[in-house]
């Protein structure tokens, strides 16, 4: 089912909780609502479910104007962060409860509990209550009792916040892994990135009641369209500093180097960690730095930087062979191919190519 929000608005009193939001998910699309606490994420999805009402603006599902219409009527299925299941009532209920409320026949319910059980692995729990399964098998309960009822759209309020971080990526796998099974439109709240990044074919990044970006994840990640999507997508952070443009270079002090683009906008430069190399020997790279935190992480490392004229620590990642200490001295240069630069209102003037082009061929 496609879903349309049409100039979107949502007031409580004087505050602007969401500023003409405009957007279509399309039939079979995962898509998430990602960003900050209170960015209006959440309050958008209450509104696709019929639970607030759009101050001004227009929901549609296919070609049908849903907006005055009730939760029951727009035949969606939520999950909550918090499962909300009948603590009194076996799993086998759980997922059952709804369908009998419905008048659904006997020999139909059992079979779609059953195929249900079976898809998400629970059909060992059915005879258990709430209190005796375990998280992970806590949200698939959750998850099936929304499944059982054939919704023709999903919504997911941040489901997997409960979870710790082991079970969070093994439930996002399955997320994934159920869309492509049951091929029914999916719009997911989080405020974590990671999340949105891995799991979904679209991301709608929001910040403030307004809608940033919607892009594939690597588009958002690669080509951001402004500095705010770019210092929120990405862990960690991406680097800015200030830049101009003389005489047909970017000069970040203590950076330059020829600009991609001809253009006195120029006001900030933006690096992404992974595209800063920091050497042992300062005379090898662009700048010298002094190392302030190092942290590592397992497969890579990351160092906290002290850069000449910069108040704020620079960030890069480096492998995790490379082993530094706080106060060491050290270089760091900038991948030239794959900077960002950014103008005063703060919009993306110049992202790098989404992919690397592979070498032509020799003859």
């Amino acid at each position: 089912m496609r879903v349309t929000l049409d100039a979107i608005n949502k007031r409580f009193g004087d505050t602007v909780a969401v500023d003409d939001l405009s957007l279509t998910i399309e039939d079979g699309e995962f898509l998430v609502l990602v960003g900050p606490s209170g960015c209006g994420k959440t309050t958008s999805l209450r509104m696709i479910a019929g639970l607030e009402e759009p101050t001004d603006g227009r929901i549609y599902f296919g070609d049908r104007d849903v907006t005055g219409d009730s939760p029951q009527e727009r035949e969606i299925a939520f999950v909550f962060q918090d499962y909300a299941l009948y603590p009194h009532m076996t799993a086998k209920r759980n997922l059952s409860f709804a369908l009998e409320d419905e008048g659904v026949p006997e020999d139909e319910i059992e079979r779609r509990v059953e195929e249900t059980a079976t898809m998400l692995g629970i059909d060992e729990q059915l005879d258990q209550r709430p209190g005796e399964l375990s998280g992970g098998q806590q949200q698939r309960v959750a998850l099936g009792r929304s499944i059982i009822r054939d919704p023709k759209v999903f919504l997911l309020d941040e489901p997997l916040s409960n979870l710790d971080a082991k079970l969070r990526m093994k439930m996002r796998a399955e997320l994934q892994s159920l869309h492509q099974n049951l091929e029914t439109t999916m719009i997911y709240v989080t405020h974590d990135q990671e999340e949105a990044m891995t799991m979904s074919d679209r991301i709608a990044i929001m910040n403030k009641g307004t809608l940033q970006q919607v892009a594939p994840p690597e588009v958002a990640y690669n080509q951001p369209a402004n500095r705010f999507v770019a210092g929120f997508i990405g862990s960690p952070s991406m680097n800015f500093l200030d830049a101009t443009l003389r005489n047909g270079r970017i000069v970040a002090d203590p950076f330059a180097f020829e600009s991609p683009l001809d253009s006195e906008d120029v006001t900030e430069l933006g690096v992404r960690p992974e595209d800063l190399t920091v050497d042992y020997d300062p005379s090898d790279a662009q700048a010298s730095a002094t190392v302030e935190v190092f942290e590592q992480v397992g497969s890579s490392n990351i160092v906290y930087l002290q850069v000449d004229g910069h108040e704020e620590s620079v960030v890069a990642e480096t492998s995790a062979s490379m082993k530094l200490e706080p106060g060491d001295t050290v270089g760091v240069s900038v991948d030239t191919e794959r900077v960002h630069l950014f103008d005063r209102t703060g919009d993306a003037i110049y992202n790098p190519p989404l992919y690397e082009r592979a070498p032509e061929a020799s003859v």
